[in-house]
């Protein structure tokens, strides 16, 4: 709950402390600057939810490697609250995207430690670490606001650093009676040999990068799209991988081949739904009435809404689909129909877009943002769920990595696609994105029959 707290409460406020002016107590960014950072660092924390598996499952566990991404998340926030300027945001996100992608890669290996496979407690206790990963993603951004508009960003960012170290506090303090032995198995260590050959990969991909950036090939506006090249070329290479490996039958290569179209409409999905820490921030600023019974709301409470909608409705998908059982519809249709409806979100911008200051209702926005967490509800839970039926036994792992590489892929994409929204031509940009989103869902629903048969029995 705390690390969620931080986390979004951190980003609520973050492309508002990089584009407004100095005087407002931002750091003056283009726009597209601004939504470049966010998306690359948003595509950066599910990049480093791969790496943070990779460690855990090779040098510290589970259950260490969990402690020292919080202790990491910390420093981050810590860093943007008391660095002033472009240092403060690079150290601060740098350190919050791997150490917020690695925990999320450990903590439901540890909850899930906890229990026997048939334990009966087992689903309810996921079931709370849902609800606080929902409370925080709800309070993070409307306290980290409040503190934004008493003191100022410094302060919003101090306050997500404070929820961090509660968390963190309450956990050293508590893990040992709770969790036991939980976590604490290295699964597939390295020798000492492995450990040296990749820290010397890992200091030339280091040197590297740093050598790009100081001759200006890496760049803040250019980030977005270098991280979504990244990691398109990853999954490409992972799936060459799996296609081509001799350790997997014909029934495990038809079920990875038909992953390609879920990929595909995964990314597209989260490059849609992601942008509501980009476009959407910037629209929640320059174009929402935030006046409530008198009082002005900051444009980054915006943030909280989708939380509610998911704790109100994420039980009663659960629900349905238990209840429909077989008669539910396949996974294609699902991602299909999820697609569908992130699209009509975007045209839902449509009728106030071009409006000027305050020209959109605040409950206008809230039924735009009802319709991302219908889509998200059609396609997120169900697009991790097939990337565990789907995978072939020798890359299980690798293909819940594919998953994440297509969140990855969405995200830096959803600051990508920001560079061309422009405030004073709205239309073209809902429009088109809406319309692709839906184009690409109707596609689903035509080649849905023919990705089925290549799933080969998987629902």
């Amino acid at each position: 709950m705390w690390e969620r707290f931080s986390f979004y409460g951190m980003q609520a406020i973050l492309v508002y402390y990089l584009y407004y002016s100095l005087t407002d107590g931002g750091l003056g960014l283009p726009e597209p600057t601004a939504t470049s950072i966010v998306g690359a660092y948003g595509g950066l924390v599910y990049l480093s939810a791969i790496l943070g598996a990779w460690v855990a499952d090779r040098l510290f566990g589970a259950e260490r490697t969990l402690t020292y991404a919080a202790t990491l998340i910390m420093i981050g926030h810590i860093a943007l609250a008391v660095f002033p300027g472009i240092t403060g945001v690079g150290i601060g996100l740098i350190c919050v995207a791997v150490g917020s992608g690695t925990l999320k890669a450990t903590t439901s290996s540890v909850l899930g430690d906890m229990y026997a496979p048939t334990d009966a407690r087992r689903d309810g206790g996921f079931s709370i670490y849902y609800m606080g990963v929902n409370l925080g993603a709800f309070f993070g951004p409307l306290l980290t606001s409040a503190a934004w508009g008493w003191k100022g960003f410094h302060w919003g960012f101090g306050l997500a650093a404070i929820g961090m170290a509660l968390g963190l506090a309450q956990y050293l303090l508590m893990r040992r009676s709770t969790l036991g032995d939980a976590g604490h198995e290295v699964t597939n260590p390295l020798d000492r040999a492995g450990r040296v050959r990749y820290g010397l990969i890992a200091l030339g991909v280091l040197a590297v990068i740093v050598i790009l950036a100081l001759v200006g090939v890496i760049t803040a506006a250019r980030l977005s799209g270098i991280v979504v090249m990244i990691t398109f070329a990853a999954a490409i290479a992972l799936f060459a991988i799996m296609l081509t490996s001799k350790n997997i039958d014909t029934v495990e290569r038809h079920r990875v081949q038909s992953f390609i179209p879920m990929f595909i409409a995964s990314a597209i999905f989260w490059s849609l739904f992601q942008q509501q820490f980009t476009v959407v921030a910037l629209y929640a600023d320059q174009r929402l009435d935030l006046n409530v019974f008198g009082m002005t709301l900051p444009p980054s409470v915006v943030q909280s809404i989708n939380p509610v909608f998911i704790i109100i409705f994420a039980g009663v998908f659960a629900g349905m689909w238990t209840k429909l059982g077989d008669r539910q519809p396949s996974t294609p249709v699902k991602f299909a129909l999820g697609t569908i409806i992130m699209g009509v979100a975007f045209l839902l911008f449509l009728p106030y877009a071009d409006g000027g200051p305050g020209s959109t209702p605040l409950l206008w926005m809230v039924l735009i943002l009802f319709f991302f967490t219908m889509a998200e509800l059609c396609l997120s839970p169900v697009g991790q769920s097939l990337s565990t039926k789907l995978a072939p036994k020798a890359f299980h792992t690798q293909m819940i990595a594919l998953f994440f590489l297509s969140i990855a892929v969405g995200t830096a994409g959803a600051g990508s696609l920001a560079e061309f929204y422009d405030s004073s031509n709205e239309v073209p940009y809902f429009a088109f994105l809406g319309g692709a989103s839906i184009v690409v869902g109707v596609a689903l629903l035509v080649f849905r029959k023919a990705i089925s048969r290549l799933m080969e029995g998987v629902h």
